[in-house]
């Protein structure tokens, strides 16, 4: 009976794929789902990249306290403006790695709940491959905004890979 390998072995008997979407949010597991992205994804590739803000933002203008439309807006600015600079640090720190490989990258910032997005972008972008990170350890503080594994199994055109 052969001995189990290494998911590195794993990988490196399959194929390069040519295009790869990655749905990331610079959470460990999202780290680790781009790091195999790389390692996958052959030389003047493509790296498509799913940034997700759930939908809970959406409703995120303050409650009682903000009580008039100028506090609002300020806090309202305040919130988008933070969501962007954490969007395009993100940005920032993937594109170079890309670049750097020979892999052109482009992104998608999508609001709404995580699986229907990834759903609606595989679709229309047609990857050979979704990566993904695995769910966040109950025990790990931080946003539970997770992607539905078995939805997605069901419904991308592509399959998918869970690191």
């Amino acid at each position: 009976m052969p001995q189990a390998r290494g998911h590195r072995d794993f990988f490196a008997r399959m194929t390069e794929f040519a295009h790869i979407l990655i749905a990331s949010h610079d959470t460990p597991g999202a780290r680790a789902a781009e790091g195999v992205a790389f390692e996958l994804c052959r030389a003047r590739g493509r790296l498509s990249h799913l940034i997700v803000v759930p939908d809970l933002w959406r409703g995120m203008m303050g409650d009682d306290w903000l009580n008039n439309a100028s506090t609002r807006d300020v806090y309202g600015r305040y919130v988008e403006n933070q969501l962007r600079r954490e969007i395009q640090s993100h940005i920032d720190r993937i594109r170079p790695d890309a670049l750097a490989r020979g892999i052109a990258y482009e992104f998608r910032v999508m609001l709404g709940k995580p699986t229907e997005c990834l759903i609606a972008f595989s679709r229309e972008a047609r990857p050979d491959l979704v990566v993904i990170g695995a769910p966040r350890p109950k025990r790990v503080l931080g946003l539970r905004s997770r992607m539905h594994t078995e939805r997605l199994a069901g419904a991308l055109a592509a399959p998918l890979l869970v690191i």
